[in-house]
């Protein structure tokens, strides 16, 4: 396999993984939103924080990105998945950010 397609299925497999994460803090809002508080937010929040952990662990960076950067010499801030370059740039604030406004929602309608 090529270098190039080797990036490639790192990207892909990374982008995967992203949109993935995507849709578990958009659950943990819409929960926190609809007043849906079920087991299954709890295991949504326990896998952010995992997957925060994971990215404390590698010193903020997802361990598929030095894997990608052994296959180019082009590092953007989207050299390692299919972001446009201002997300890729931008993401760990505005999903924490997110991830956050979710929390505070459900300990709302915990709490109420």
């Amino acid at each position: 396999m090529t270098a190039s397609m080797k990036l490639l299925s790192i990207k892909v497999v990374h982008t995967v993984i992203w949109l993935f994460f995507v849709v578990v803090i958009g659950y943990i809002l819409y929960a926190g939103i609809f007043n849906s508080v079920d087991v299954r937010v709890w295991i949504a929040i326990g896998l952010i924080l995992f997957e925060g952990l994971v990215l404390l662990l590698n010193d903020g960076k997802c361990p598929l990105t030095p894997l990608a950067a052994r296959y180019t010499d082009h590092i953007d801030d989207n050299f390692d998945i299919f972001l446009p370059k201002w997300l890729a740039r931008n993401n760990k604030l505005i999903f924490t950010g997110l991830y956050v406004f979710g929390l505070l929602l459900i300990a709302y309608r915990l709490l109420k």
